[in-house]
C-alpha cells in the first residue's frame, strides 16, 4: 500500500491515492489485507475467525458474514500499531497544549517550520487560504513551496493512514449496526461464541477511535492540503473535504463515539446487564475464596470438586477481563446506559478499582477525567430533562433518581474511592490469586488426573492472574487528578510487593503442568466429543426437532456436525500424542449454525431450538453444541487458548519496571529463589508483541527482550554472589569460626570468674567477645537464623537455576546453569584476590587459607544442589592464579622466556620480596636464627614480619598457593640473590688487585701493608649490606623449603618419604648427570638434602653462569676484609633472636654458602677443562684418583672456610687496642657463628685462633648477667676481664643499648624467671637450645658453645657428657673472674 508507492512520482502518488479511496471504500474485508497480513489471514481461516468461508451462499443470505467481524477487530489492532509507531517516531506529541519537541521536527515527516505548521493545526478546520500564512512566515512558506514535493511524498502515507480510519469507522459501524439489529440475542450464556465477537468489534472501535486523538491528525490533514495546493496550482485534494469532516465529527473522538453508537446503546446495555453477575463476582473476593470458584475442590466439602460444583461461572470467569473492559468502554461511549437500575452498581464496582483506560499497549486515557468530561454532562442532562417531567411522573421520578446516584458516583464518590483504595483492592485479590494457584498447583501436581476436567478453571485461574499483573504494571507512575482541586495525586503502588513474584511463578507452574500433561488433555476433550456425538444425535430425533421442519441447510449442517463428532479418533492406551486431529471444521460449521439460528432473518431461531431439545430434561441443543465446540479447542488449539490466557507479552511494555519490581523483590524478605524462572521466562514471549504492519519492531523488541533477560540474569548472579558474600562475612560463617588468642581467653576467663562472684559488679565487655553460651539465649539467635535464611536461600537458587530451562529469545540462548558456574566462580576469583589485602597491607597467609577455606565450603554446600564440578573450577581458578605458564617447563626443569604468573602469587611474592627480603619499608626486618622467622621493629604494613614469616604461616601460603606459589617465590629470591651474587662478582673484578695485594700481605704477616691494601677497597660497606641482603634470601629460601618440606610431609608422607630415602642414596659424582641433578633440586626444594644453603646457592651460580672468573679465588679474603667495615660500628648480639641486631649473622649465611656454592663451580668446571683436554675419552683416559667427587670438593671447601676463619680472626686481633677496640665482641661471635653454620667446619676451627673459654665467659654473661638482650651493658666492674672492660668503655655498645631491638617474651623460652642466674640456669638453657638444633647437624644458633660427640668432644676439657648433657665447660661456667690466664 503506501509502502509500494513510496517511489512514484508525486503526480502518479496524489493519483494512486486518490483512486485508492474511491475503489477500496467499499470493497469489503479485502482492502484491508495490508493490515490483516498473510499469517493473520491464514490463521483466521484455518480457525474459529473464518468460520464463515465454507457457509452456502443460502446459508449466508440469512446468517451474519462473521468473516468480516473478526477481520476488522485484527484491522484495528494494525491501525493502531501504526499509530503507536506514529508517536514513536514524532516523539509522542501534546497535541492539547500544542508542544512539541525537537525531535518532533527533526523525524522528517512534517516540514520544519513550526509557525506555519502550528498554525495550520491551531485553526482547524479553517482553510489555509483564509489565514493569510505569508504574512506568518513568508520565508518558511518560500521554503515550503520550494520542498512541496518531498514532503508530500513523506506525509503520503500518513495520510493514507486517515483515509484508512474514516474507511474503518464506516464499515465498522456498518457492521456494528447490522450485528445489533439482527442478532436475536446477545447473552453470554445463550450466545457466547457471536456475542465475543460483537463486542471485540466494538470495543476495537472505540479504541481505535480513542486512539486516534493522540496523533497530530489536524496537522497532517491541512498541512499535506496546503503542500497539495503548492504543488497542484491551489487544489485541494479530492479527499480533502470529506476528511475535515471526519476529523472535526471526531474532535474530541467520544464526541463522535456518542453519535456514531447512539443506536446500539439499548443492546450495550443489555449486554453489560447481563455481565454483571460476573462482574460482580470477580469482584468478591470473600465469596470467590469461601466457595473455591478457583479451587479444585470445595474449601467446605473436600469431597465435591468444585468442576462439578458451578462448571459455568468458573468458565465464566475467564472472560471477566474483556467484561470489565466492556463495562468501561459501554458506559463511556453509551452514556445513557448508566440510567439503568442496575448499570450503577455494574459501573462503580468496575471504575473503582481502576484509574486508566488501557487503549494499545502502554498508551492509555485517565478514565475518571473521560468519565467527568464526557459521560457527567450527559447524565446531568437526562436528570434536567427528568425533573422538568417530559416523561410521565413515574418513571421520571425514577430516571431522575438514577441520574442523581450516577451523577454522585461520577462527580466524586468513585473517583475518591479510586484514588485511595483501588491498590488495596488489587493487591488484597493478588493474594487470593496467589493462594488459590499456589493449590492449584499443589493439587495438579499430586492429582494430575483431574487436570483435564478443570482445564477451563485453570483458564480463568489463568485470566485472572494476568488481568492482575498487568494491572499493577499499567498502574505504576500513573498520576491521576483530583477533579475538586485540580491537584496531581500519583497513585502509590508498592515496588516491594511481592505477590508479583507469586503470580508469575504460579502462572509460569500451571502452564507448564498443561504443557506437561497435554496428552491427558486432549484425550478427555476426544473422549467427550465421542459422547457428545451420541446426545446430539438423540436430541436431532427428538419430536420437538422433527416439529420443526428444519430446512435443507441447517438440516445438513446438524449432520455434518454428528458427522465430525463420530469421526473422531478415539484414544487407546499411550497413543494419545501420536493422534493428530484437525477439528476446525466441526467449530466452522457450529459458527455456521450460530449464524443462521441468532439472525432474526432465519425462519428457525436459537429459541425454537431451546423450546425443542429442553423438554428431554438434559442439555439443549445449543448447550451441548458450544461445550462440543469449547472442547474441541483443546484438542487442536490449546497451546493458543494457553497463550491467550497465560500469556504475559504485554509486560514488554513496562520490561523497565518489570526489572525494578524483580529486584525490589526477588531478593528482598517474601522474595523466593524459584521465582526468577517466570521472571525470566517473561522475555520469551515478548517478540510476539512486534506487529507484522510495522517491520522493525521485531528488532527492536528482540533487542529489548535480550538485554531484559541479561538485567535479569545479571541480579539474579548479583544475588547468588551476595548470599555467598553473606555467609563468607565475619558476620556469616565467620561468627561461628571465631577464635580467641591466648590473651583474649584469658581476659576473658578472669572476666567470666569475676562476673560469677555475686559481690562483683558487672564489668563492661571491652574486649569484643561474647561470653560462653551466648548464642544459646533467643534473644541472640538472629544471628544464626540470618545464616540459616541465607543458606536456604542459596540453596534453593542453586537448585532453581540448576534445573531452569534454557530461557530462548528468538535466536538468543541463555542457560542459567552456565550463568550461575560462571559467577560462582568468577565470585571465587575476585573474592581470592581481594583477600589477599587488607585495608593496610597483605593479609596473613594462615588468615588467607582459613578465608578460602571457608568460601570454598560454602561453594560445596552449593554444589551439593547442581550437576556441575565446580570443585574442578575450584582448582582451576587456584592454578590459574598461581601460576599460568605451561606446565611442561616446570617438569622439564626449562626456562621459558616470558614466564607467565598468576596475580595473587604475583602480589604476594612481591611482597615478600619487597618487604621482607629488600626491607624497603625500613621497618627493621632481622632474621632470628632462635625463632626460626623475621621479626620488624615496627609494623610492616599491618603486621610484625613475624606474624607473616614464621613457619606456621609459611605453611600456609605453601597449602594456599601450592609447589607452583612455592616455585614463583624460590624463583624470586633467587633472582634477587643472583643480581647481589653478581655485585659479588664485579667487586671481585673490580678489586682484584688489591685483593690479590691483600692475600700476599696477609700470608707474609705484614699488618701494616694488609691494612692499606684493605682501605683501598672500593664500596665495601655497600657490598656488605648486598651480602647481608643475600643471606636474608638465603635463610628465608631454607624456612620456605623447610615449610614446604613439613606440608609434603602431612599431604604426601609416602612422596616425602620417597624424595627423603632418594636424596640419601643420590650418587656423589661430579659431573652429576642431568637426572641425578634435578632429583637433587626437587629434594632441596622439600629440605631433605644434607646443606639447603649450599644447593641453593649452587643452583644460582648454575643457572646464572657465576663464579667463572679466576678472582673468585679471592673471595675469602675478600669476605675477610669486611671485619673492618663501618657496619660492625651498630652491631650488637640480641639473646632473645640469637642473631645480631643488623642482620650481620645472615652475612654468615651468605658467607658460608656462597664460599661452597662457588668452590664447587669452581672444580667443577675446573674437571670439566680437563675432561675437554683428554680428547673424549672420559672413562679411557681418567686416572680413578684424579676423579672428582664430594669429599675432594668438601675437603676444598674445607680448606677455604679455614682461609677466610685465620684471616678474619687476625684482622680482628690486629686491629684490636686499648684505643680502637672496634666491637671485638661481636665479631668473635659472627665468627663462632659462621663456625657454628658451616658444615665442612669443625666447630673448633676457631680455638687456634681465639681461646673458647674468652667465647665462653662472654656467652656467659650475655644469658647469665641479665635478661635484657645486652647483658654487656649491666653494671659489672671493669676491673673483672680485660673484655668486660672493654664491653663496658665502648661507647658503641652503650649507644646499641638505647636502640636494642624489640624483646618478644612471649616467643622466646629462653628465661623462665628473670632470677634464674648461675651455672644451674646455664646447663639448663643448653639443654633447651640444642632442642632446636638443625637437624642434619649439631648447631647452636646462639648461646653457650655446644659440641657434638662426632666433631668436637675432642676440643672439650673435663666434659662429663655428650651435646645433650651439662656444660661441657663447667670450670669456666661458674668462674666470674673472665679468661685472664691460659695454661
Amino acid at each position: 500500500m503506501a509502502k509500494s508507492r513510496s517511489h512514484f512520482p508525486t503526480q502518479d502518488v496524489l493519483s494512486s491515492a486518490q483512486a485508492a479511496v474511491r475503489s477500496r471504500e467499499w470493497e469489503g474485508p479485502t482492502r484491508w489485507t495490508e493490515y490483516l497480513g498473510p499469517e493473520i489471514a491464514s490463521r483466521n481461516n484455518g480457525g474459529a475467525e473464518g468460520a464463515a468461508t465454507q457457509t452456502s451462499s443460502s446459508s449466508s443470505q440469512k446468517g451474519l458474514n462473521m468473516q468480516w467481524v473478526y477481520q476488522l477487530t485484527h484491522v484495528a489492532e494494525g491501525l493502531m500499531a501504526k499509530m503507536y509507531r506514529l508517536n514513536q517516531i514524532l516523539d509522542y506529541p501534546d497535541l492539547v497544549s500544542h508542544v512539541y519537541s525537537e525531535a518532533f521536527w527533526k523525524a522528517g515527516l512534517f516540514p520544519n517550520h513550526p509557525r506555519i505548521c502550528i498554525l495550520l493545526e491551531k485553526k482547524f478546520p479553517e482553510h489555509h487560504s483564509k489565514l493569510q500564512l505569508e504574512r506568518v512566515d513568508k520565508l518558511a512558506l518560500d521554503a515550503m513551496n520550494d520542498s512541496a514535493e518531498v514532503h508530500l511524498q513523506g506525509l503520503e502515507p500518513w495520510v493514507q493512514l486517515l483515509l484508512d480510519l474514516m474507511a474503518f469507522r464506516e464499515q465498522s459501524l456498518r457492521l456494528i449496526l447490522d450485528l445489533s439489529s439482527t442478532v436475536i440475542t446477545l447473552l453470554p450464556h445463550q450466545n457466547s461464541l457471536i456475542l465475543h465477537a460483537f463486542m471485540d468489534l466494538f470495543c476495537s472501535f472505540v479504541r481505535v477511535n480513542l486512539f486516534s486523538d493522540k496523533i497530530p491528525r489536524k496537522m497532517i490533514l491541512q498541512t499535506y492540503n496546503l503542500l497539495h495546493a503548492m504543488a497542484r496550482n491551489d487544489r485541494d485534494c479530492d479527499f480533502y473535504h470529506r476528511l475535515i469532516q471526519f476529523v472535526d465529527s471526531y474532535d474530541p473522538p467520544l464526541k463522535g463515539l456518542h453519535e456514531d453508537l447512539n443506536f446500539v446503546s439499548p443492546r450495550i446495555g443489555e449486554v453489560l446487564e447481563a455481565v454483571g453477575p460476573i462482574v460482580f463476582l470477580s469482584t468478591d473476593t470473600r465469596k470467590l475464596r469461601n466457595e473455591g470458584f478457583l479451587s479444585p475442590f470445595h474449601p467446605r466439602y473436600p469431597d465435591i470438586l468444585t468442576n462439578s460444583a458451578h462448571p459455568m461461572r468458573a468458565q465464566d470467569l475467564a472472560n471477566v477481563t474483556s467484561y470489565r473492559e466492556w463495562v468501561l468502554f459501554g458506559y463511556l461511549v453509551c452514556p445513557d446506559e448508566l440510567l439503568r437500575v442496575t448499570s450503577v452498581d455494574i459501573a462503580l464496582v468496575v471504575m473503582k478499582e481502576n484509574l486508566v483506560l488501557t487503549l494499545f499497549r502502554d498508551e492509555y486515557i485517565l478514565l475518571h477525567d473521560e468519565y467527568q468530561l464526557y459521560v457527567l454532562p450527559r447524565i446531568l442532562e437526562s436528570k434536567k430533562m427528568a425533573k422538568s417531567g417530559r416523561t410521565k411522573q413515574k418513571e421520571a421520578d425514577l430516571e431522575y433518581s438514577v441520574a442523581k446516584q450516577v451523577e454522585k458516583m461520577i462527580s466524586s464518590e468513585v473517583h475518591e474511592q479510586a484514588l485511595y483504595s483501588c491498590d488495596a483492592i488489587h493487591h488484597e485479590r493478588r493474594i487470593l490469586l496467589k493462594q488459590e494457584i499456589g493449590r492449584m498447583v499443589l493439587f495438579f501436581t499430586d492429582q494430575p488426573s483431574l487436570l483435564a476436567p478443570n482445564i477451563q478453571m485453570v483458564f480463568s485461574a489463568l485470566a485472572f492472574a494476568q488481568s492482575e499483573v498487568l494491572w499493577y504494571f499499567q498502574h505504576v507512575g500513573v498520576a491521576a487528578s483530583k477533579s475538586k482541586t485540580t491537584r496531581v495525586v500519583p497513585v502509590e503502588t508498592d515496588p516491594n510487593d511481592p505477590t508479583i513474584g507469586f503470580l508469575l511463578d504460579g502462572m509460569d507452574r500451571l502452564c507448564c503442568l498443561v504443557r506437561k500433561y497435554i496428552a491427558a488433555i486432549r484425550g478427555y476433550a476426544l473422549s467427550y466429543l465421542s459422547s457428545c456425538a451420541g446426545r446430539i444425535r438423540f436430541l436431532l430425533g427428538t419430536p420437538g426437532m422433527v416439529a420443526l421442519d428444519l430446512d435443507a441447510t441447517l438440516k445438513g449442517l446438524f449432520q455434518k456436525i454428528v458427522q465430525h463428532l463420530e469421526n473422531i479418533p478415539k484414544p487407546q492406551g499411550e497413543n494419545i500424542s501420536a493422534i493428530t486431529c484437525d477439528l476446525s471444521e466441526l467449530r466452522t460449521d457450529w459458527l455456521s449454525i450460530l449464524m443462521i439460528v441468532t439472525s432474526a432473518r432465519s425462519s428457525i431461531n436459537i429459541r425454537h431450538l431451546e423450546k425443542a431439545t429442553v423438554s428431554t430434561g438434559k442439555e439443549g441443543l445449543l448447550s451441548e453444541g458450544n461445550a462440543a465446540y469449547n472442547w474441541s479447542r483443546c484438542v487442536d488449539e490449546l497451546e493458543s487458548q494457553l497463550s491467550k490466557y497465560g500469556s504475559l507479552k504485554k509486560l514488554y511494555f513496562y520490561h523497565q519496571h518489570l526489572t525494578t519490581v524483580f529486584r525490589n523483590t526477588m531478593f528482598g524478605p517474601e522474595g523466593r529463589p524459584q521465582h526468577c524462572c517466570a521472571w525470566l521466562g517473561v522475555a520469551s514471549s515478548f517478540p510476539e508483541c512486534a506487529s507484522p504492519i510495522v517491520p522493525e519492531e521485531m528488532s527492536k523488541i528482540g533487542r529489548d527482550a535480550v538485554l531484559y533477560v541479561e538485567s535479569l540474569i545479571e541480579s539474579i548472579m548479583g544475588g547468588l554472589e551476595g548470599l555467598i558474600n553473606i555467609l563468607d562475612s565475619e558476620g556469616g560463617f565467620g561468627s561461628l569460626e571465631m577464635q580467641l588468642l591466648p590473651d583474649q581467653a584469658a581476659n576473658l576467663m578472669n572476666l567470666t570468674s569475676r562476673l560469677s562472684l555475686p559481690s562483683a559488679k558487672s564489668p563492661k565487655l571491652s574486649y569484643g567477645f561474647h561470653l560462653p553460651g551466648y548464642e544459646s539465649y533467643p534473644e541472640n539467635n538472629n544471628s544464626i537464623k540470618m545464616l540459616e535464611a541465607a543458606l536456604q536461600r542459596l540453596t534453593n537458587l542453586c537448585s532453581v537455576l540448576n534445573d531452569m530451562e534454557p530461557i530462548c529469545v528468538l535466536n538468543h540462548v541463555f542457560v542459567l546453569r552456565e550463568y550461575m558456574r560462571e559467577c560462582i566462580l568468577g565470585n571465587f576469583k575476585r573474592r581470592l584476590l581481594t583477600v589477599l589485602k587488607t585495608d593496610s597491607d597483605l593479609q596473613r597467609p594462615s588468615v588467607l587459607e582459613s578465608l578460602i577455606h571457608r568460601h570454598t565450603s560454602i561453594i560445596h554446600l552449593a554444589e551439593q544442589h547442581v550437576s556441575m564440578d565446580l570443585t574442578q573450577g575450584i582448582r582451576e581458578i587456584l592454578l590459574a592464579e598461581t601460576y599460568s605458564g605451561p606446565v611442561s617447563s616446570l617438569q622439564l626443569f626449562e626456562k621459558t622466556a616470558e614466564q607467565q604468573t598468576g596475580s595473587a602469587t604475583e602480589a604476594v611474592c612481591n611482597w615478600y620480596i619487597e618487604n621482607i627480603v629488600k626491607d624497603v619499608s625500613g621497618a627493621g626486618i632481622i632474621f632470628a636464627p632462635l625463632h626460626r622467622c623475621f621479626k620488624s621493629t615496627r609494623p610492616v604494613g599491618g603486621y610484625f614480619a613475624e606474624s607473616v614469616t614464621d613457619l606456621r604461616e609459611l605453611k600456609s601460603f605453601v597449602r594456599t598457593f601450592g609447589t607452583y606459589g612455592v616455585d614463583r617465590l624460590d624463583r624470586m629470591l633467587k633472582e634477587h640473590t643472583a643480581a647481589l651474587l653478581n655485585c659479588i662478582d664485579t667487586t671481585l673484578r673490580a678489586n682484584r688487585e688489591n685483593l690479590e695485594a691483600v692475600a700476599g700481605s696477609m700470608h707474609s704477616g705484614d699488618r701494616m701493608e694488609t691494612e692499606v691494601n684493605i682501605k683501598q677497597i672500593v664500596d665495601m660497606d655497600t657490598m656488605v649490606r648486598f651480602c647481608i641482603q643475600a643471606g636474608q634470601a638465603i635463610a628465608f629460601g631454607s624456612l620456605l623449603a623447610e615449610a614446604s618440606g613439613d606440608v609434603l610431609k602431612e599431604g604426601a608422607p609416602l612422596i616425602y618419604s620417597l624424595l627423603a630415602g632418594v636424596a640419601k642414596h643420590l650418587p656423589d659424582e661430579i659431573p652429576e648427570k642431568k637426572e641425578i641433578r634435578r632429583m637433587r633440586r626437587v629434594a632441596n626444594t622439600v629440605n631433605v638434602v644434607g646443606d639447603h644453603d649450599f644447593e641453593w646457592v649452587r643452583s644460582i651460580l648454575e643457572e646464572v653462569g657465576g663464579a667463572t672468573d679466576g678472582s673468585w679465588s679471592l673471595l675469602p679474603y675478600l669476605f675477610a676484609t669486611f671485619m673492618t667495615s663501618s657496619i660492625w660500628n651498630t652491631t650488637a648480639f640480641n639473646v632473645d633472636t640469637g642473631g645480631f641486631s643488623n642482620n650481620v649473622h645472615c652475612l654468615a649465611r651468605c658467607i658460608c654458602a656462597v664460599i661452597a656454592g662457588s668452590e664447587l663451580i669452581k672444580l667443577e668446571r675446573e674437571f670439566q677443562q680437563k675432561q675437554s683436554l683428554s680428547n673424549g675419552h672420559i672413562s679411557e683416559t681418567l686416572d680413578p684418583a684424579e676423579t672428582l667427587n664430594y669429599l675432594s670438593i668438601e675437603a676444598s671447601i674445607k680448606s677455604t672456610m679455614q682461609l677466610f676463619i685465620k684471616f678474619s680472626a687476625g684482622i680482628i686481633l690486629d686491629s684490636w687496642n686499648e684505643s680502637n677496640r672496634s666491637h671485638l665482641i661481636a665479631k668473635l661471635i659472627f665468627l663462632d657463628q659462621v663456625c657454628e653454620i658451616s658444615p665442612y667446619l669443625p666447630r673448633s676451627s676457631l680455638e687456634s685462633h681465639v681461646p673458647y673459654s674468652i667465647l665462653r665467659s662472654v656467652y656467659s654473661q650475655y644469658y647469665s648477667n641479665s635478661s635484657t638482650p645486652l647483658a654487656l651493658t649491666s653494671s659489672a666492674s671493669p676491673r673483672h676481664s680485660p673484655a668486660m672492660s672493654l664491653a663496658h668503655a665502648s661507647p658503641s655498645l652503650r649507644q646499641v643499648k638505647s636502640i636494642s631491638p624489640q624483646s618478644n617474651v612471649h616467643d622466646s623460652g629462653y628465661f623462665k624467671t628473670p632470677s634464674a642466674h648461675g651455672p644451674d640456669q646455664y646447663e639448663t638453657d643448653s639443654v633447651g637450645i640444642r632442642s632446636i638444633d638443625h637437624k642434619n647437624r649439631n648447631v647452636r644458633r646462639s648461646g653457650p658453645l655446644d659440641y657434638s660427640l662426632s666433631r668436637k668432644s675432642k676440643f672439650v676439657e673435663g666434659s662429663t657428657s655428650a651435646s645433650t648433657g651439662p656444660s661441657p665447660l663447667p670450670r669456666f661456667a661458674v668462674s666470674r673472674s673472665g679468661p685472664i690466664s691460659y695454661k
